[in-house]
């Protein structure tokens, strides 16, 4: 039974995630890893962060998806089970190491009475290593024939709902289901699972929200996510209510895959149009960095299981299935279709586009014969029943006209068809047409040419020249894959009526080169060379894992693990005020925005909270006190006028005025700033093209930011931008430079870091060598300066036995070794400095007047 927390979904879909079914757990855990508390709901007491690998050395993966790879009957009240032979969770074993075990955790696609849950259970963990997850109808209903069919299905196949009775409007129950049940999946993966040495492999859309339940529970797990519908572009996806809590839940794997590049590419899109993330490839591999972790993206079309196919070749002929449809089809020419009943395999285009090519090409009248398979529809979807109609009307109207005694140009068959059969119809089809509108991938035309190749050392009478032949719409999955295939768009009729002509007539020769190309294809990438792939990859991905130190962080499906270095820490103000008060000669250098003033503030002027702190530092004769800032000196000798003994250095460090002076030094190698003559009309030109950009026009600078721009097309045009000012650029004293949503023209020698050290020699050569050093930033400008001190250090320009605290606002990868979460606990440390700068400074006071 369900918990009550099933009566408020809203809680679930808002992110208090209550946990169901606790009352008694039915399988135990293989093992109990004692771990770190994560920031989170109720779930806290049970999260699992262990530091360390487990002692138990094999690997183990768990798969999880909607269905589990079985068939369930029920005879006599007795239940019989066995595995699915055609199910890809279980073909997929093929290529993972044979010493790995497999456990599947999924639903059965029967009902199982409550008060026989347990023994059923039971059974399937003994027998055939199976977790079986079970739900109330009505919830399973909601889910699937609800979420999954009626909201997500149609749109990830470019249906939008446009109006309550097409598509469907996005219900939110329904949503709360999709989460409850994503939930009950998570409920039975814990129960199993070994979080330090299994591997989780999660498939399909059911189950995309699944990854946060399991990351937020054992932020190291090691799990990869696949897709197996298409992932729609950003201008779809984008109008999904929930489209953030999905990109979000999605980023939790550690490794996406989808069958090609276009999926990707989409995923990718959005995750930058909604997310803000950019992806990298580096050495073949594309990555997201999501908060230290990388997100792997994995690109590798499924494949079949050769065996199988070859196994249901050999029973059609022992059955004899080939000779009689060879008969049945004497003298005609025959193109086969196998659907399912969905509106978006575009069966009715394919029966208008035979019509076509009777039409155009009457020599086909009478010996062409398109064989159309439907296959029951997998759920209540969309429209289903008005689509069957649409297609019973074109088959009697175009056999109607074109059909005579004896013949019949569209064989239409409504009726379940044994696999054997439709084997056999693949030996007999001289082509196979597929006019899918949109399919996720789609394996037809890879058993149809597995089964024209024939049995591999048959001698049966189609042992002869294998040929074949495929019309494949070009919105299906495998048809980048297939290069011979003549690909069309399905909407156009004519154009598809013309390919069915073109591969009837092709000659033989001609056929059988295409054949032989997509075979050797296909039997080189089956399903085993898919699921090795892909195991590969997330081993390769997670290989980091117990390296680096995690944080769960985030509610709901906001919630995201930050992994970071092991000696990354937060930077405790009691420690860092302990070793402040005993130091000599001290450097503090401060980024500005991000870092004292918060980065979406509309009024950039600091506080007078923070100038009152930082005079107070500067009133520390042992302390350097100095604002690091790619601003402008005007603003900041503005803003910082009432901290007399301040030092500024203003546009990353090309001007630089020294504390308690009112000279402006300049530390650019070059004063020739003819450069921007050159540089100002370029920028010009692309702010003028590019809706949302602006020119910001520093004394030694020129930036172009394009934040406010398309996100895709900002980011193709500061590419380019950059490859057009380094040329024209080549033989100027510049450096151009890209940024976060930025491109930047700066004299070459200009960064904080170079500033930085600057600051540490001049102190060293006065004799006051430096033995603490504050840095603090927020962006990657600021990562210069981190890097700058370790280098003083190696240059020996701070004291041998110098403290040192480089520190990043906000946690995230840097080369920084400490982090304050934001500027309020920056201004709290400083708070806490000045306190500690003032009580010293009250000391030396009584003892010269004591003297």
């Amino acid at each position: 039974m369900i918990s009550r927390s099933y009566t408020n979904l809203l809680d679930l879909a808002s992110g208090n995630f209550p946990v169901m079914g606790r009352e008694r757990r039915r399988l135990p855990r293989v093992m109990t890893v004692p771990g770190n508390v994560s920031e989170f709901d109720e779930d806290q007491a049970y999260s699992v962060s262990s530091d360390n690998p487990s002692s138990v050395s094999s690997d183990r993966m768990i798969i999880v998806a909607n269905r589990l790879p079985l068939k369930a009957e029920k005879r006599n009240g007795s239940w019989s089970f066995s595995w699915d032979q055609d199910s890809l969770y279980l073909q997929l074993k093929d290529g993972l190491p044979e010493d790995m075990e497999i456990l599947y955790v999924g639903s059965l696609s029967v009902d199982v009475d409550s008060n026989e849950q347990d023994d059923v259970a039971q059974i399937l963990l003994d027998k055939f290593k199976c977790v079986p997850t079970f739900f109330p109808p009505d919830l399973q209903s909601k889910f699937y024939d609800g979420f999954c069919k009626r909201q997500i299905w149609p749109l990830f196949h470019y249906m939008l709902p446009f109006s309550a009775d097409h598509g469907g409007r996005f219900d939110r129950s329904l949503w709360e289901a999709y989460v409850a049940t994503n939930k009950l999946f998570f409920q039975k993966v814990i129960e199993v699972i070994n979080p330090d040495d299994d591997f989780v492999w999660i498939h399909d859309y059911h189950l995309m929200v699944l990854p946060t339940f399991l990351r937020r529970r054992f932020n190291r797990i090691r799990m990869g996510f696949f897709l197996h519908s298409p992932f729609p572009s950003s201008e779809i996806y984008r109008s999904l209510p929930v489209r953030e809590e999905i990109l979000k839940a999605l980023l939790n794997s550690d490794l996406i895959g989808f069958h090609t590049f276009d999926y990707a590419r989409h995923f990718l899109t959005c995750c930058s149009r909604m997310l803000g993330l950019e992806y990298q490839s580096k050495r073949g591999y594309i990555g997201l960095e999501y908060y230290g972790r990388t997100v792997g993206i994995k690109i590798m079309p499924v494949g079949i299981n050769m065996g199988r196919i070859q196994s249901v070749m050999r029973y059609s002929e022992e059955e004899g299935k080939v000779m009689e449809l060879r008969n049945r089809f004497e003298g005609k020419t025959v193109l086969l279709g196998i659907d399912d009943m969905d509106i978006f395999k575009g069966i009715n285009l394919k029966l208008l586009a035979m019509e076509q090519m009777l039409r155009q090409h009457p020599n086909w009248r009478g010996r062409a014969v398109l064989v159309q398979i439907v296959n029951p529809a997998r759920g209540k979807g969309i429209d289903v029943e008005e689509i069957r109609g649409e297609i019973e009307e074109s088959c009697r109207r175009i056999n109607g006209e074109f059909g005579k005694p004896g013949y019949q140009p569209i064989i239409y068959i409504d009726t379940p068809v044994s696999i054997n059969e439709i084997n056999a119809y693949y030996h007999i089809a001289e082509c196979v047409v597929v006019t899918a509108v949109r399919d996720g991938m789609n394996l037809t035309p890879y058993e149809y040419i597995v089964c024209r190749q024939g049995l591999l050392g048959s001698e049966s009478d189609f042992s002869g020249p294998k040929k074949s032949m495929l019309v494949a719409s070009e919105f299906i999955g495998c048809s980048p894959s297939l290069s011979g295939a003549i690909r069309v768009n399905p909407w156009n009729v004519e154009a598809t009526g013309e390919a069915l002509n073109e591969a009837l007539s092709m000659s033989d020769a001609e056929k059988q080169l295409r054949h032989e190309k997509h075979f050797r294809y296909v039997s080189t990438h089956d399903v085993a060379y898919w699921s090795r792939s892909f195991l590969q990859d997330l081993e390769r991905i997670c290989v980091d894992h117990f390296k680096k130190r995690c944080w769960g962080m985030g509610i709901s499906f906001g919630f995201r693990v930050v992994a970071l270095d092991p000696n990354f820490r937060k930077l405790s103000i009691p420690c860092i005020v302990s070793d402040y008060k005993r130091a000599k000669s001290r450097a503090i250098l401060l980024d500005y925005d991000g870092t004292l003033m918060p980065q979406n503030s509309i009024n950039k002027a600091p506080s007078q909270e923070v100038l009152n702190f930082l005079d107070a530092l500067c009133e520390d004769k042992k302390n350097s006190i100095f604002i690091v800032s790619g601003r402008g000196r005007e603003s900041l000798s503005k803003w910082f006028t009432p901290c007399k003994k301040i030092g500024i250095a203003a546009e990353h460090g090309y001007f630089l005025k020294w504390s308690g002076s009112e000279e402006w030094e300049t530390c650019g190698q070059s004063s020739d700033f003819g450069w921007m003559q050159i540089v100002e009309p370029v920028m010009k030109q692309y702010t003028e093209s590019t809706d949302g950009s602006s020119i910001e026009i520093k004394e030694s600078a020129l930036v172009w930011q394009y934040r406010d721009a398309d996100p895709g097309f900002g980011s193709l045009q500061a590419k380019e931008m950059l490859e057009h000012l380094e040329s024209v650029l080549a033989n100027e004293p510049v450096a151009v430079k890209s940024g976060h949503y930025i491109v930047e023209v700066k004299p070459q020698g200009v960064s904080k870091g170079s500033v930085s050290e600057k600051i540490f020699s001049s102190m060293a050569g006065k004799g006051k060598p430096v033995d603490f050093v504050l840095c603090i930033g927020d962006d990657r400008s600021d990562e210069d300066m981190f890097e700058a001190i370790g280098n003083a250090m190696s240059k020996r320009l701070l004291c041998d036995n110098a403290l040192v605290f480089a520190c990043t606002v906000g946690q995230k990868p840097s080369k920084a070794k400490y982090y304050l979460d934001d500027t309020t606990e920056v201004t709290c440390m400083l708070e806490s400095l000045a306190e500690a700068s003032e009580a010293s400074n009250f000391s030396m006071r009584e003892l010269d007047e004591a003297l």
